[in-house]
């Protein structure tokens, strides 16, 4: 029996990626995809995920609009910069004819958890905030949830400040509400993905190779994968692109490729210089562990996951 996984995110190359593989894994089914503000703004975001489900064969899984901004404050700084101005990195889609849902991101969550016979899997790839109001608004409903997988945070350093991952960076007072304080009926089983991981699970430019030699599907996110590339080599001198949003997929679908332990995860909502910051305790001395966060990753078996997966599209 398929799992059903429903997915948050703001699609970006990563999510594009994360997407492509959801479809193509036979272990689950993907019911839904919410989308929120982040890489890009929102408008940009939901087409994305229309397109990249049309190119997937899936135009038929909805996709709902969802927060554009933060909790309290204006994320005016995005990352186009990474993803390009269309957050594809400069890839073009063909156009999907099918539009969002009426429903709010909100609004499919909770329909979707409470019509579903298995309890759904939610995977959250961009900020929190959609996420936040499932659990602020319906926390009888997040409650529901089988999992809860999220790439976002970091043990050490971030990716957006020295302190920050963007995601976390993006909403600081969602993830705390999702992260440090859930406030939920029963805790949902959460894992917290972060660049520890993410860093490590990384394509060289010959994987790209290999990918543009798997048909049309493939080929196309090795072009977004490219640019991808482009902004790590300038930006911080890496050789290698991660795939962050890919392998919280991958997890999501066949847990146990990323080892988590659990902690007590403390998101940083001060306005100074660690604003976003994941303080992570492993020791559980002070405070009871609120997520199971990855701290290794088996890279040649998540890799070889991903890459498959966008290789199935080559064989329909």
């Amino acid at each position: 029996m398929t799992r059903p996984v429903l997915l948050d995110c703001d699609p970006g190359i990563d999510d594009m990626i994360a997407i492509l593989t959801a479809v193509a894994s036979p272990e689950v089914e993907l019911v839904g995809v919410t989308t929120v503000g982040g890489n890009v703004g929102i408008d940009t975001t939901t087409r994305n995920a229309l397109d990249v489900l049309a190119l997937a064969g899936r135009a038929d899984i909805p996709v709902a609009r969802g927060a554009d901004r933060p909790y309290l404050r204006t994320l005016d700084n995005r990352a186009e910069s990474v993803h390009g101005g269309n957050g594809l990195g400069g890839v073009t889609l063909p156009t999907s004819g099918a539009g969002p849902v009426e429903a709010t991101a909100l609004e499919l969550m909770v329909e979707t958890v409470r019509a579903a016979t298995e309890p759904v899997t939610l995977v959250a790839t961009g900020p929190l905030t959609n996420v936040a109001h499932l659990f602020a608004v319906y926390p009888e409903v997040a409650s529901r949830l089988a999992r809860l997988v999220v790439m976002g945070g970091s043990i050490g350093a971030g990716n957006r400040t020295p302190a920050a991952e963007f995601n976390i960076w993006a909403d600081p007072e969602a993830a705390y509400r999702v992260l440090t304080e859930p406030g939920l009926p029963r805790p949902v089983p959460t894992t917290l993905v972060g660049l520890d991981v993410t860093y490590r699970t990384a394509y060289r430019p010959d994987d790209l190779d290999r990918l543009r030699s798997a048909g049309t599907v493939a080929a196309l996110c090795a072009d977004a994968l490219e640019y991808y590339l482009a902004a790590y080599r300038r930006d911080i001198g890496m050789d290698v692109v991660p795939l962050h949003d890919p392998l919280v997929m991958a997890e999501a679908i066949r847990p146990g490729l990323v080892t988590a332990e659990p902690a007590y995860v403390e998101v940083d909502t001060t306005v100074g210089p660690s604003r976003g910051n994941t303080l992570v305790d492993l020791r559980g001395v002070r405070n009871q562990p609120t997520a199971e966060v990855g701290v290794d990753v088996d890279v040649p078996s998540a890799l070889e996951f991903i890459t498959s997966r966008l290789e199935n599209y080559a064989r329909r």
